[in-house]
């Protein structure tokens, strides 16, 4: 049986299409509904691709990296293979989905996004008597707009040098790339919860040991945590941000060493608070800080673009020199759904 994804034209134009990525081109070209229930089923575009020119990418017995360059056409395939494994290192150490309440695709560099911030008699949900008015909440836009940021790396290396590389060895390098991207999104999310987005809504920030916080400043105790805690209402504060030096402080306190938690910590290394948070570690946080949220309600990202490499050079000088980049930022939504305490 003859299929229409082995005769498909491949051209590096197909990446220079405004809107549309490379695989959602290939995807119009060749849609995956048309291979319902054939052995080709669960496979997209691109893989199917893959499987014309018998290129494999994972497991032991992969490919060599050459394999893609037997070919004009084949060539075109390599910078969404670059795209899609350096995608796959941002994503799976990525906590940006566990501190973001929701994601929005904007194509441009300046965005602006919008607030509602009521009054505390705003907040109340009064009784609505027969005839009287239905009291109201105000969406507006921001006043100064949210700058999106590129953030990338330049994976530099000569074709022979990388030839006759295996493609499964080749990807623990794009990882580790998207890895690098991943991290430098989520300084700049911690930059905007903590300080704002330009539009005066940084986070209220609280010192141990300076009122309502009680303790001593320097030292973390269990105490402190549950005053913090308790600066949310009417937000949950269901997620917080630390790094390795509050973690440590953390897990020294004797709450935290209940044998529950500490069961579950070392049957699936997710540390549940006492507190009911989820407890994230990142060495992006800054030292002695640590950061409380109600995911629900307190970032937005914004994607410019997603993983995007210089085709170009990929495919007609066989890599040299390549910007491996993604576009992002972020911007607060409701700002007393996030705070700071400083140990």
């Amino acid at each position: 049986m003859a299929y229409h994804y082995e005769n498909i034209k491949l051209e590096k134009g197909m990446y220079g299409q405004s809107g549309c990525t490379f695989a959602q081109t290939l995807e119009k070209l060749d849609p995956s509904e048309h291979y319902r229930g054939t052995p080709l089923e669960g496979l997209d575009a691109f893989q199917r691709q893959l499987k014309r020119f018998d290129i494999k990418v994972k497991g032991a017995g992969s490919d060599m990296v050459e394999k893609f360059f037997h070919t004009t056409d084949s060539a075109v395939l390599f910078p969404e293979f670059v795209s899609r494994v350096v995608r796959q290192g941002l994503e799976e150490e990525s906590i940006l989905p566990a501190i973001t309440a929701t994601v929005t695709q904007f194509d441009g560099m300046d965005y602006r996004s919008i607030a509602s911030v009521p009054s505390e008699e705003e907040k109340e949900l009064k009784r609505v008597e027969e005839g009287a008015s239905i009291p109201e909440t105000t969406i507006r836009t921001q006043e100064n707009l949210v700058r999106l940021h590129k953030r990338g790396r330049m994976l530099v290396a000569s074709y022979e040098a990388i030839r006759f590389q295996r493609l499964d060895l080749f990807s623990v390098t794009l990882r580790q790339i998207g890895a690098y991207i991943g991290r430098m999104h989520l300084q700049d999310a911690i930059a905007v919860i903590v300080d704002g987005d330009g539009n005066n809504n940084a986070a209220k920030s609280f010192q141990v040991g300076t009122k309502p916080i009680s303790g001593t400043a320097g030292t973390l105790t269990y105490d402190a945590l549950l005053e913090f805690w308790s600066q949310f209402d009417p937000y949950t504060m269901n997620t917080m941000l630390v790094g390795g030096d509050v973690m440590l402080s953390m897990l020294k306190l004797d709450e935290f060493q209940n044998p529950l938690t500490g069961l579950n910590f070392q049957g699936t290394g997710t540390l549940t608070t006492p507190l009911g948070a989820q407890l994230l570690r990142t060495s992006a946080m800054p030292a002695g800080t640590l950061i409380g949220l109600d995911k629900s309600y307190a970032l937005e990202q914004i994607c410019g673009s997603e993983i995007t490499v210089e085709y170009d050079k990929l495919i007609d000088r066989q890599l040299e020199r390549a910007a491996i980049t993604s576009i992002s930022g972020f911007a607060k939504l409701f700002p007393e759904a996030s705070k700071v305490l400083k140990v």
